[in-house]
């Protein structure tokens, strides 16, 4: 079992940059594949970006590649996304989840485990 926080999230001006962390508690972190999600009001909960248990595998979904980069640090059980040249359509609430695959998956229910999300607002 892990327990995760999410944190890092602000209010930001369009083109700047936020880094949110994924803290976690547990032993086996390092064994997690960890995604963060995203959702904005009156929309459905999105992939954002994935890593694997090692780190060695990264993903993301289209809108955000180039943009954002996921990253782990397994010593300090947190998973990092930073992200940069937001824009207005980047605005969501951000969750961090665990989940015991050998890659990511886009799909928020294959994540047992979640965090209880970060607000990021981005303004034009």
């Amino acid at each position: 079992q892990v327990q995760l926080v999410a944190f890092g999230g602000g209010l930001v001006q369009a083109g700047g940059s936020l880094r949110l962390s994924c803290a976690a508690s547990g032993r086996t972190f390092s064994s997690y594949t960890i995604g963060w999600f995203r959702q904005a009001p009156g929309k459905e909960r999105e992939f954002v970006a994935g890593i694997s248990a090692s780190g060695a595998n990264t993903y993301y979904a289209d809108s955000v590649k180039g943009r954002f980069t996921i990253s782990r640090d397994n010593a300090k059980n947190t998973v990092y996304l930073q992200m940069n040249s937001l824009t207005p359509e980047d605005t969501a609430v951000y969750f961090c989840a665990a989940a015991t695959l050998s890659s990511a998956s886009y799909y928020a229910y294959e994540y047992r485990y979640w965090g209880q999300g970060t607000q990021v607002t981005v303004s034009s």
